[in-house]
């Protein structure tokens, strides 16, 4: 070997390069394909979830929307009926045998017909988003959805006012059109909601980052303070594996905050200063408004039995003209029900001592509020026209 060749040669064998052609990059990618496919498919299958009896999303999980598609998905038996709505369907101030799904199902006799798939802060325009982009298990299923009237009691609630910043559910809203004023999100974050909810493997590690990690990806969770003087990162020098496990977090048993001995678990006289005018917003403008009609018209155009009811709202909590004018909101949104032929039922307010505040009934409200419901007949196949009032409606 001449010694010309020789530092050629040295080059070449300690050179640990490697070149990908065409074919290696397309395995490449395919395997990566295939792992963002099954991944999220084989998790659903291995997670354990304890749904026993008045099993409602814990509310941690709130924002955890591929859990929510999950818990649609197993629904199982076609007459088990979801309902849908807000805080006031998952139960604010009450425990899971508190809720509404709980009383209805004691009125069924006992049976689990009816599945709390209520969520904190799932106002009109974020139900939707969830509906559309997560709930593709909801189709030729019955659904009990409530069209709660406080979403229409503002501008701010309407989200007409712009700069809102403690926007509930702000991945799940139209991120351009049509515009929401209250949300000022700029196009990168706006962008990144729309690739996360159409991708199933990005809402499914947003998934194991809320049940797993407080919410946080994994370099935010390792440099996460426990909020001391001076601050430590009691996660730095943990194994994250060691956070993951195949239980989805439950709710918090005997929760302080919620039911009977609580004491946010109060009427709402213990706490207000009085009569309340609210500034209702006009349907013919009304953002969330619109979002329900779009919402109604999917799940029709899903097949889906849909039972609209409206309200309870605390009408005991408003000004006697205030009251005319949130009369003439609730008649506008019965008369579009009732021209679309969507079955609904209009509940009479409840007995003031029951609410808690505008529209979140107490435990004993809820059983109430359960039993005018089953009493109408709209529950058990006894539909109406639409066109004909209810029996125990208005």
């Amino acid at each position: 070997m001449s010694e010309s060749s020789a530092p050629r040669l040295a080059e070449t064998l300690f050179v640990n390069e490697m070149r990908l052609g065409a074919a290696h990059w397309a395995l490449a990618v395919g395997v990566v394909i295939l792992a963002a496919v099954v991944t999220p498919r084989v998790w659903k299958r291995a997670e354990r979830v304890d749904a026993g009896p008045d099993y409602r999303i814990p509310y941690a999980l709130s924002r955890d929307y591929w859990f929510f598609g999950r818990r649609l998905g197993d629904l199982g038996d076609p007459r088990r009926v979801a309902v849908l709505g807000d805080s006031v369907v998952w139960g604010e101030y009450v425990l899971p045998d508190g809720t509404l799904t709980h009383f209805l199902n004691g009125a069924a006799e006992g049976r689990e017909r009816y599945v709390n798939c209520g969520a904190d802060g799932l106002h009109p325009l974020a139900l939707e988003g969830l509906i559309r982009y997560y709930g593709g298990a909801l189709r030729g299923r019955k659904v009990l959805l409530h069209c709660n009237l406080l979403w229409l009691s503002s501008a701010k609630a309407d989200l007409e006012d712009p700069g809102e910043e403690n926007l509930d559910h702000p991945h799940l809203l139209p991120q351009f059109f049509p515009r929401v004023p209250a949300y000022g999100a700029d196009a990168a974050e706006r962008i990144g909601a729309v690739v996360g909810r159409n991708v199933g493997f990005l809402s499914w590690v947003e998934h194991m980052q809320i049940a797993h990690f407080d919410g946080l990806d994994l370099p935010d969770w390792t440099l996460a303070t426990d909020g001391g003087d001076p601050p430590r990162r009691p996660n730095a020098y943990r194994n994250p594996l060691g956070r993951i496990t195949l239980d989805v977090p439950g709710d918090t048993p005997n929760d302080p905050k919620r039911g009977p001995r609580s004491r946010r678990h109060r009427p709402w006289t213990a706490t207000s200063e009085g009569p309340t005018a609210f500034a209702w917003v006009g349907l013919d403008h009304s953002l969330q408004w619109a979002a329900f009609q779009r919402l109604l018209l999917l799940l029709r155009e899903r097949g889906d039995d849909v039972l609209v009811f409206v309200g309870p709202f605390n009408e005991h909590m408003l000004t006697a003209e205030n009251a005319a004018a949130y009369r003439r909101v609730r008649d506008g949104v019965a008369a579009w029900l009732t021209e679309q032929r969507f079955p609904h039922i209009e509940p009479e307010p409840l007995p003031s001592a029951l609410y808690a505040d505008a529209s979140h009934p107490l435990t004993e409200g809820y059983r109430l509020l359960a039993e005018r419901l089953y009493r109408s007949g709209a529950l058990n196949g006894r539909r109406r026209d639409p066109g004909q009032p209810a029996s125990g409606s208005r």
